[in-house]
Formats: structure tokens, sequence, C-alpha cells
């Protein structure tokens, strides 16, 4: 025989699928909502990657005896490499702004970053910044050399 206590202890399957319906319910509800906005750690990574690709494009230029021009696309927010063709594309909540020279090698630079075959280049910043953070990736005209400085807002 069983007392009316022990009949009321535990939950029931039914129960058990209510709740979690509830949870699952909720979380469709919160996880939209939650920020999924580029953090510093990722901003740093950006600029990390930029700075990546330059330097591989300038090695492929000295390696390859050529010039290899990276394109770089501020209203797309892109680099394309000249030597991989790999794209690098910046996410819509992080501010991309690029210094270019107007012309290299006495041609229109047509938004992009040159390196020639002894390693120099007509040089070129790329900015990425967010929420006071911002990183410049310098490419220097003189030697070719590819630089990150941090910039932190007063």
């Amino acid at each position: 025989m069983t007392s009316s206590s022990n009949a009321e202890e535990g939950f029931t399957l039914l129960e058990m699928v209510c709740i979690l319906a509830v949870i699952a319910m909720v979380a469709g509800v919160v996880l939209p909502n939650i920020s999924r906005s580029t953090s510093r750690p990722r901003l740093e990574a950006y600029a990390v990657e930029t700075a990546s690709l330059l330097k591989a494009d300038r090695t492929a230029a000295i390696r390859h005896r050529g010039q290899v021009v990276t394109q770089v696309d501020a209203t797309a927010r892109t680099l394309r490499s000249g030597s991989t063709g790999q794209i690098l594309r910046v996410p819509d909540d992080v501010v991309f702004d690029a210094i270019l020279p107007s012309r290299c090698n006495d041609r229109p630079a047509f938004s992009s970053i040159s390196f020639f075959p002894n390693g120099i280049s007509c040089g070129g910043t790329v900015t990425l910044s967010r929420l006071g953070t911002s990183y410049e990736i310098r490419v220097n005209w003189l030697t070719g050399g590819v630089e990150i400085v941090p910039r932190s807002a007063p």
C-alpha cells in the first residue's frame, strides 16, 4: 500500500516536457536579442589578419620577383590579396577607413596597396575602429614594412 505522500513525489514526463517547452520559448526570445557585436579582442584579431594579408603579399612580391597588388575596398569593407585571392571581410559594426596614395609608380593607384619585387611599396594605412578603440595597419612607403599601431580614445 502506498501512502499519499509517495504518490505526489517527483515529476511526471508531461511536467518535464512542459518545463522544457517553456525554457525553449524563453531562449527563442532572449538569444536573438543578445548583442553579437565585435568585441575588442576580435577587433584586434581583424587588425592582425589585415597585417598578415599585407605581409604575405609583400613576401610574395619579393619571392616571385614581381609586383603584387592588394585591393582595398572601403565601401564593401574588404581587402583582397593579390597573391592568393584571399578576401578579408570586416563586419558592419567596425568602422573601416583607408588612406591610400592616389598614384603609385607613376600610375593611378585605384584603391590598392602595391608591393614591388624589391619589397618597397607606395604605402597606405587601413584603420579599424569600434567603441573608442582603433588599430592602424600601416604600410611604410619606403620599406614596405607592415605594422599595427593601437589607438585608444582619451
